[in-house]
Formats: C-alpha cells, sequence, structure tokens
C-alpha cells in the first residue's frame, strides 16, 4: 500500500484560499487515482475531488465545483487541492485517498489507502 500524507490545512477567513497538498511514498503515485475527501464535525466523509491517474480525467463535488481544483504531479508523488472562495461550510478535516486502478472513483469504498487528515477551519 502507499503511505499518504497530507499537508497545508489551517484556519482562514471566508473567501480566503488554502492548497493541500497529499504526499506519498512507499510506492509510485502514478499507479493510483486519487481523491479528497472530508469529514465536518458529526457529519459522515464526503466526496470532495477525484483525479485519474494521468490527471485527465477529473470529477468534483458539487458543493466545490468552480472552487477548488484537483491536480497531481506524478513525478513529485504528490496530488493537491487548490481551495479558492472558501466559506464556512467548508470547515472539515480533509483527507486524501489512493486506488491502484485507472479509473475515476467518487465513492470512500472504493479506496484502499488514506492519509491521516489535515484540518481546515475556515472562520465566517
Amino acid at each position: 500500500q502507499v503511505q499518504l500524507v497530507e499537508s497545508g490545512g489551517g484556519l482562514v477567513q471566508a473567501g480566503d484560499s488554502l492548497r493541500l497538498s497529499c504526499a506519498a511514498s512507499g510506492r509510485t503515485l502514478s499507479n493510483y487515482a486519487m481523491g479528497w475527501f472530508r469529514q465536518a464535525p458529526g457529519k459522515e466523509r464526503e466526496f470532495v475531488a477525484s483525479i485519474s491517474r494521468s490527471g485527465v480525467l477529473r470529477s468534483y463535488a458539487d458543493s466545490v465545483k468552480g472552487r477548488f481544483t484537483i491536480s497531481r504531479d506524478n513525478a513529485k508523488n504528490t496530488v493537491s487541492l487548490q481551495m479558492n472562495s472558501l466559506k464556512a461550510e467548508d470547515t472539515a478535516v480533509y483527507y486524501c485517498a489512493g486506488k491502484i486502478s485507472g479509473g475515476l472513483y467518487n465513492s470512500i469504498k472504493d479506496y484502499d489507502s488514506w492519509g491521516q487528515g489535515t484540518q481546515v477551519t475556515v472562520s465566517s
């Protein structure tokens, strides 16, 4: 399994931007479809964005479409999530996830490798 470590979370104000990164070790990330998920207090973990191995295919939750951008740099073994126009409802722990596959996946159950998460707090 690939080991995933998220970074870049923090406390920001509504309207600000943050860039989350997910660094992989132990395996070549180019073999993995990747995703970002988030979990707010008292809520279930939910899909945010996903990207295929090559980076050509991308998918977003409706709640973040137009504000968030997922990208990857396979040479650096990293996946990023650029978050713009942040809202208070974006407050959550953000997790990156990986699946050794060539497809595009939006469901938690599809992924078998997870990071520990990074906290994003947006004050209104």
